[in-house]
């Protein structure tokens, strides 16, 4: 069973609303740097234990990435447990919406799996600390397209590490889900020059990168993708690709993709490193969107977000510098950048200042 306590969150808020079925999940990780951002996942889960599992580590997740995306923001997340295309309604999200806004902006959701731009705007009419919405109601659209334009430059940043050249012409890539964040991968990695492979576990999602792209290869699974011969492996789904079993069958000399929480568990980061195998933190590579709806805060500028995003490529090369000084490897080098910054930038937090 997970435990709130033997975790190092700051505050974890259970929401429930019998009357629309909501069953959601706050948790606020860190506000070292600013108020906590990140997303509203809206699952299945099988349990609420599983829920809460997923919750406090994505928020931890978050928490790391938006300090190594220079933001002032601390991190968080949530999750509203059930099946959205049964029970998603106008009433669940705007309840949702009433309990965001009961934490007084320690807190700023956006889009994840299962929710769009479109719902952050249903929630917005009950609460004042919303991102991602429509650009019909000033918001920053769609996230994806930076969280894909950012882990393409980290995985710019890895080919250079590895092959000496920031592009991935010539390579083989090979992407896990090609949802919202995998099918703008493949674009950007086409355009690059590469050569593309792709496994998803809905059909809809392959026919339509195949419609526009029929010289994408197919395969069967995960097994069949971490197996193959490719240069580059880029999960791009759910969290957890990179189990023991992955670990021992990849074939790949770089993992970079643009899912939360990879690796399955701790210790998987070093079974890479002894393989050989370059591993890009997701959370460091997968930032774009955060970038993108970081900046809606403050009155959205596109161009200005994908130029912060652009910075993923010198942020990544940086990360694989120390690893190679430290002589660890980059999820730990990763780690020790951001407890940095939320160290000694929050800080400053102590210094009294009257308002």
């Amino acid at each position: 069973m997970t435990k709130v306590f033997g975790a190092p969150h700051e505050q974890v808020v259970f929401c429930h609303d019998e009357a629309t079925g909501l069953k959601a999940i706050i948790a606020i990780y860190s506000t070292a740097l600013g108020p906590a951002l990140g997303g509203t996942r809206f699952y299945p889960y099988a349990s609420e234990d599983e829920a809460l599992a997923d919750v406090l580590n994505l928020s931890k997740g978050m928490a790391y990435k938006n300090a190594l995306a220079d933001l002032d923001l601390g991190g968080g997340k949530a999750v509203i447990i059930g099946d959205p295309t049964a029970i998603k309604s106008e009433g669940l999200l705007r309840a949702y919406g009433r309990f965001v806004q009961s934490l007084h902006g320690r807190y700023f959701t956006a889009c994840d799996v299962g929710t769009f731009s479109e719902d952050m705007d249903v929630i917005a009419r009950e609460c004042s600390y919303v991102t991602g919405r429509t650009l019909a109601h000033g918001g920053a659209g769609d996230s994806s397209i930076l969280t894909a334009f950012g882990v393409f430059q980290g995985m710019r940043a890895a080919a250079e590490h590895t092959w000496g050249e920031p592009s991935l012409r010539g390579r083989r890539v090979g992407i896990e889900g090609v949802g919202k964040v995998g099918h703008r991968l493949v674009e950007h990695l086409i355009a690059d020059g590469a050569e593309v492979i792709i496994t998803d576990v809905v059909e809809a999602a392959i026919d339509r990168v195949r419609a526009e792209h029929p010289e994408v290869q197919v395969v069967d699974g995960h097994a069949a993708l971490a197996g193959a011969e490719i240069d580059v492996y880029a999960p791009c789904a759910l969290g957890g690709a990179l189990d023991d079993a992955t670990v021992e069958m990849l074939r790949a000399k770089i993992v970079c993709g643009g899912a939360n929480n990879q690796l399955a568990h701790s210790g998987i980061e070093k079974q890479l490193a002894d393989r050989g195998v370059l591993y890009a933190p997701d959370y460091v590579v997968n930032s774009g969107g955060v970038i993108q709806v970081a900046d809606e805060i403050e009155g959205f500028d596109f161009d200005r977000a994908r130029q912060k995003a652009t910075g993923i490529f010198d942020t990544t090369r940086r990360i694989f510098q120390i690893a190679a000084d430290e002589g660890v490897p980059p999820a730990v080098a990763a780690d020790r950048l951001a407890e940095r910054r939320m160290s000694e930038i929050g800080r400053l937090r102590g210094i009294l200042v009257n308002s």
